[in-house]
């Protein structure tokens, strides 16, 4: 029960950013000497900062408590389709070292010696103090990813070995901290949760697009995963402006967008090293937004009819400018489609952005350790 109550009291902390006693008191129902002593402990345990007391008109001064950026510290390792990276964060979610590698495909061995790799430099670049505030590591990665060599254009024994590779397992045995693992799309929605706004809807539909769309469903201010991969909203089949009807992953995933530029002979490649600015020709853009945004439109009109959102976030790995440009594409387009009977959602940019997958990955043992409903 202490350590419930403790692991309460720092959600409630990171998600109004600072809070005095009396505050926590009043919404865990805990009594003020219990917050007192949970919160004395937590400041010890360099969790939590004192902030500046602030005066009221009567009694003693009240003062806000906040978390603690170097108190814990984390590791995300994102596996994509076409790169993979690791991040060390702090307790709030800064980024404090990365490290990033892409590739035509992922392969175990080439995954497997990378993490290790990057791990061991980040380990030994922090002083012994900042080494022992290392809570974990989290790995975001697609499933099943042996299943996608076809579109991937990769052979398919190139990607067997990823049937009997346990990635988790090979790297927890490595490493004396705990090891987590999540489905990338997942993990990406997990970092909206953590991360976003601290007052943000308590349920809404995520949409995460990377080289392949993916997403997520938060219900109450947590991740509903089902059996572990509810909300896999890429194989949500959608119709094209053609009439056909296809998933929703070969219609608004990046891929389509890459191959439509390398098949006029352009250089694609370069999407995938900055989300900060693509030189991608305007033809190409242009064609995809507007599949795309059709795509999404129907996915959340569907989505909507068995869960009621009110909000749907999108973010990816993708420029600010054209994810604005995605979610107006998106909007344009609902307003085209017959939602009798529904309740319009209202659609959001994500505020996590690229980062969203590696920084969701790091929140695994963030929230494993440190936070809880609230």
């Amino acid at each position: 029960m202490r350590a419930r109550n403790e692991r309460l009291v720092l959600s409630l902390v990171r998600r109004h950013q600072a809070l005095a006693k009396s505050e926590i008191a009043r919404m865990t129902g805990l009594s003020a000497q219990t917050v007192s002593v949970i919160m004395r402990q937590l400041e010890q345990d360099g969790l939590l900062l004192r902030g500046e007391p602030i005066r009221g008109k009567v009694g003693q001064p009240s003062v806000p408590m906040r978390l603690n950026p170097e108190g814990a510290l984390f590791l995300g390792l994102k596996i994509g389709r076409r790169s993979t990276e690791l991040v060390l964060t702090d307790f709030l979610g800064n980024v404090r070292q990365r490290e990033r590698r892409t590739y035509d495909y992922p392969t175990p061995v080439a995954t497997l010696d990378f993490a290790r790799e990057a791990l061991d430099k980040m380990l030994s670049d922090l002083p012994p103090v900042e080494r022992g505030r290392v809570s974990g590591l989290g790995i975001a990665m697609p499933y099943f990813l042996w299943d996608w060599a076809q579109t991937l254009r990769v052979p398919q024994e190139k990607m067997d070995p990823w049937r009997t590779t346990d990635i988790k397992a090979a790297l927890a045995a490595t490493y004396d901290f705990p090891v987590f693992l999540q489905n990338d799309a997942t993990a990406a929605c997990g970092a909206e949760l953590v991360f976003g706004p601290a007052e943000g809807p308590r349920d809404f539909l995520y949409f995460y697009v990377g080289y392949f769309i993916g997403g997520g469903v938060v219900l109450n201010r947590s991740i509903f995963s089902g059996r572990g991969n509810a909300g896999a909203l890429g194989p949500l089949p959608v119709p094209t402006e053609t009439g056909q009807v296809q998933p929703l992953i070969d219609v608004a995933s990046l891929y389509v967008l890459e191959r439509s530029i390398a098949g006029s002979g352009d250089a694609a490649n370069l999407m995938w090293d900055s989300a900060n600015r693509w030189d991608v020709p305007d033809l190409h853009l242009n064609n995809w937004l507007k599949q795309a945004s059709l795509g999404l439109a129907y996915a959340i009109a569907s989505s909507c009819s068995v869960i009621d959102f009110n909000c749907v976030k999108i973010d990816g790995w993708m420029p600010p400018d054209i994810k604005i440009r995605l979610i107006e594409g998106i909007e344009a387009q609902l307003s085209r489609i017959n939602l009798t009977g529904l309740e319009r959602p209202e659609i959001h940019a994500g505020s996590v952005g690229p980062d969203a997958r590696s920084l969701g990955a790091a929140s695994l043992p963030l929230s494993e350790r440190y936070l809880v409903e609230a």
